[in-house]
């Protein structure tokens, strides 16, 4: 028998997926509705010694999650992390008053392919440039957020910093069962036995799971190997620990060899004036627009207000899955392929 219009449920198959998929990796999203300039960059001094000269230090925000794509935002969308980062490099690059870079990192990691670019992309302006990175990691940089810190000549973190996590993940759902119950079978045609992996209303095969694990298997292998080689501290006794996925304090993280040194910015600032042979100079930030950050420890660009819900929760995102999917979208926009610390939300 038809269900009434009033009983029909307001959402779609696909809707529930994505939307059970966007909560598990991102279950807290602050609004961003946007900066209200045109993206330019401009330098702003947010530290200075006495006598600090000409030399100056770029400090370059890396936060929340590490995607090559533009994060999703409640209304629009907000920058690329890739695009921002290339972006900073390229002015600090250019400019030779500029002798280091802090890369203050506050991020809990993000997509395989996102981490890696950027990794990358500190390992080339530190190689063509000779000009020294230190890694100065905040609240949070695990997994993908560690991945980058590996591209720095030296690491700090502070002793409360949570790092490591190090390891892949891709989460998958399957519904097949429960839709199964009420009578809904789902049935792909397909080129190969293996095209529809993790489609979440088919049965799910021991087989496609094995694919996706080969995967995870070289994409971590490829991030021990790193750790590895970028973190030559880190005794062989301690690698299995250090590499099997949890995650450490920044004062653990020391103890291991997964850092160099324990400290904050101001401790960043001054390994980064050493390892450039200077004995004063000046911390800059590169900001958007006008915008003026107050101290080393402000974001480069305005933040806005924080969205309130009717219960009185500060940027808990409300779905309205009536809407259908289009909403959820963009949570589907980037690789399957995290280094990706996914804490567990009461």
């Amino acid at each position: 028998m038809p269900i009434p219009n009033s009983r029909r449920p307001c959402f779609t198959l696909a809707a529930l997926s994505a939307a059970a998929l966007f909560s598990a990796c991102t279950p807290k999203v602050t609004v961003n509705l946007g900066a209200g300039s045109d993206g330019s960059l401009t330098e702003r001094v947010v530290l200075s010694d006495d006598h600090s000269g000409d030399a100056k230090v770029a400090m370059i925000d890396v936060r929340g999650l590490i995607m090559d794509a533009r994060r999703p935002g409640l209304i629009g969308s907000a920058s690329n992390p890739v695009d921002d980062l290339v972006a900073r490099l390229d002015l600090a690059a250019k400019d030779p008053s500029i002798k280091a870079v802090v890369l203050r990192v506050n991020s809990p990691g993000g997509t395989v392919t996102g981490s890696d670019t950027m990794y990358h992309e500190v390992r080339r302006f530190a190689e063509t440039t000779r000009k020294p990175v230190v890694a100065c990691m905040g609240e949070v940089a695990a997994s993908g957020g560690y991945y980058l810190s590996l591209a720095a000549d030296h690491i700090i973190a502070q002793p409360t910093t949570v790092t490591a996590s190090i390891g892949v993940i891709v989460p998958t759902m399957n519904f097949s069962e429960g839709l199964a119950k009420i009578g809904i079978v789902a049935r792909n045609v397909v080129s190969g036995k293996n095209k529809d992996t993790a489609w979440p209303y088919s049965p799910m095969k021991d087989e496609q799971y094995q694919v996706l694990q080969t995967m995870v298997n070289d994409y971590y292998a490829r991030f021990r190997g790193l750790v590895v080689a970028r973190r030559p501290n880190l005794a062989a006794a301690n690698v299995d620990e250090a590499t099997d996925g949890r995650v450490v304090t920044g004062a653990r993280a020391k103890e291991l060899g997964l850092v160099d040194e324990l400290g904050g910015i101001r401790e960043a600032f001054a390994a980064a004036k050493s390892r450039a042979g200077l004995a004063n100079a000046t911390l800059v930030k590169y900001a958007v627009g006008d915008y003026e950050p107050r101290t080393a420890y402000a974001s480069s660009e305005p933040v806005a207000p924080a969205w309130h819900g009717s219960s009185g929760d500060t940027n808990l995102i409300k779905l309205d899955l009536s809407g259908g999917p289009g909403a959820l979208s963009a949570a589907a926009e980037t690789s399957g392929f995290y280094f990706l610390w996914l804490p567990t939300v009461p």
